[in-house]
């Protein structure tokens, strides 16, 4: 007799294509199964926002690089990335906040 399931997909979004590869968390460098890390995108401001107005409308470009962040699950709670979930609130996928 086999222990239950917590997690249908064992907490992982690879599906059965085998091993996928590994990155190292953001915060603390510990290295975690690319599917499993927990992807954060976000932009970075290189021009201070008043500064940033008044060259746009000067008529300026202002590139703003995406920044890409890898956390692992324990970080990613520190964080707030993802929230702790009780066993009827996992069940429910388009639910998460």
């Amino acid at each position: 007799m086999c222990m239950p399931l917590k997690r249908a997909s064992r907490g992982r979004t690879k599906g059965g294509k085998g091993s996928s590869g590994v990155v190292q968390c953001t915060n603390c460098g510990q290295t975690v199964p690319k599917d499993k890390a927990k992807k954060v995108t976000s932009k970075l401001n290189l021009v201070e926002h008043t500064l940033a107005k008044e060259l746009r409308a000067q008529g300026a470009y202002i590139a703003s690089p995406t920044v890409l962040k890898h956390y692992c699950i324990s970080c990613a709670i520190h964080f707030k990335i993802l929230k702790i979930r009780s066993a009827d609130n996992r069940r429910k996928r388009g639910k998460l906040r």
